[in-house]
């Protein structure tokens, strides 16, 4: 995560809990030549386009205020998707059971990237079910990115 996006995590994480939403990501990032500020939101049942105008009004506001940004950018407010990034802690336990796809940043019995069932958190370590039946535990410092994977 960058500095502009880590920052501005941390500014708009309780603009989310006001709306009883949760934040799960910042990005911001070069596409197609145009600078993009993108916040990921989520809520128990998912969330609604209401949700997402409703949120982006209230950073829009608080980007002019702010004015984090020196170059002009578009603002993209979204859900992060039936793959939803695993960015917390928390998340290995709420989406225990779902499949889920581990990439790391030094390998681990010989491996970067693990697919397999999130068995939960166990002291810092994740629990993955493998294909083969086998369990493996993850230091979380290890993982580089971690997503849910549709079935």
């Amino acid at each position: 995560m960058s500095k502009i996006a880590a920052d501005l995590f941390a500014v708009a994480e309780p603009l989310a809990a006001e709306l009883q939403l949760e934040l799960v990501d910042v990005e911001y990032v070069k596409e197609g030549g145009q600078y993009v500020l993108r916040f990921l939101i989520d809520k128990e049942g998912g969330v609604t386009l209401d949700d997402c105008e409703a949120f982006s009004r209230i950073m829009d506001s608080e980007l002019d205020r702010l004015d984090p940004i020196a170059h002009s950018y578009q603002l993209q407010v979204s859900s992060p998707g039936i793959e939803r990034p695993l960015k917390k802690a928390a998340d290995y336990e709420r989406f225990s059971g779902r499949l889920a796809s581990l990439k790391l940043f030094a390998p681990l019995n010989g491996a970067r990237k693990y697919v397999g069932v999130l068995r939960g958190l166990e002291q810092q370590d994740i629990l993955l079910e493998l294909e083969s039946g086998t369990m493996i535990r993850i230091p979380l410092k290890l993982v580089a990115k971690a997503n849910l994977v549709f079935e």
